[in-house]
């Protein structure tokens, strides 16, 4: 059985969902963001196998998602960092924790809280519209054909 080529489609969803839409994904750009670079300690705080951490670090890598740095040349180590890519894919795990932070965290509350740094306020992340900095939200938008839409039969 072959698998589907999510960045095939002409789908900004489906080509996102290609690069960080295996589950290990997301929670290793997580914990670079957060400062945990070193394959070690990426290890030890996901509970994840070398071998899945080493091929999902090398697809992240290879999708100009995280870089591999040098830190020790004897012998020779490195860590990873995120790449501009990598940084605003992290803007999508913002928004992602606020949902489950509503709809998941139960009475025990958030599991982490995200602080602002330009006002140094506790807050969460909220969509705005580029154009007219109204809120934006799935229920406020009419989905339009773009210049990258398939036409015809796909």
């Amino acid at each position: 059985m072959q698998r589907t080529r999510f960045g095939d489609m002409a789908c900004s969803i489906a080509r996102t969902l290609d690069v960080i839409g295996e589950p290990w994904s997301p929670l290793i750009l997580r914990d670079v963001y957060v400062g945990m670079g070193r394959f070690e300690q990426l290890q030890r705080d996901l509970g994840i196998s070398s071998k899945v951490l080493a091929e999902r670090l090398k697809w992240l890598v290879g999708q100009g998602v995280l870089e591999r740095r040098e830190y020790s040349s004897r012998p020779p180590r490195h860590e990873y960092a995120l790449t501009a890519k990598g940084e605003e894919l992290c803007d999508l795990l913002l928004v992602m924790a606020r949902w489950g932070d509503r709809w998941t965290a139960g009475e025990a509350g958030p599991p982490v809280l995200h602080r602002h740094r330009a006002c140094g306020r506790i807050g969460h992340a909220e969509l705005h519209c580029s154009e007219c900095g109204g809120p934006m939200a799935a229920a406020d938008v009419d989905v339009l054909p773009g210049p990258g839409a398939r036409t015809g039969g796909g």
